[in-house]
């Protein structure tokens, strides 16, 4: 597995799903990138292009593929069938 990030995680600091999805991915030592959508210019509205949704957090993978507010099951469950683990 690379150290450079292959995942791409939109979220925000007050969102308790986005913290979530981010303990897990440091739990699994998955390298990503986190983009704030508070913070960065233009985050809010790339996650929604991605996600046609406002909802977050939006896990994008390195096929392409996204999770929008994925359960840890879930997001366990593709980062293995993409073999992220």
């Amino acid at each position: 597995m690379s150290d450079s990030p292959s995942v791409v995680m939109y979220g925000a600091d007050w969102c308790r799903d986005c913290r979530r999805s981010k303990a897990l991915l440091d739990r699994l030592q998955v390298p990503y990138a986190y983009i704030d959508v508070e913070n960065t210019e233009g985050a809010a509205d790339a996650a929604q292009a991605v996600s046609g949704r406002m909802n977050i957090p939006v896990v994008v993978f390195p096929d392409g593929s996204h999770q929008v507010e994925p359960s840890d099951a879930a997001l366990q469950g593709r980062l293995a069938e993409l073999d992220l683990l």
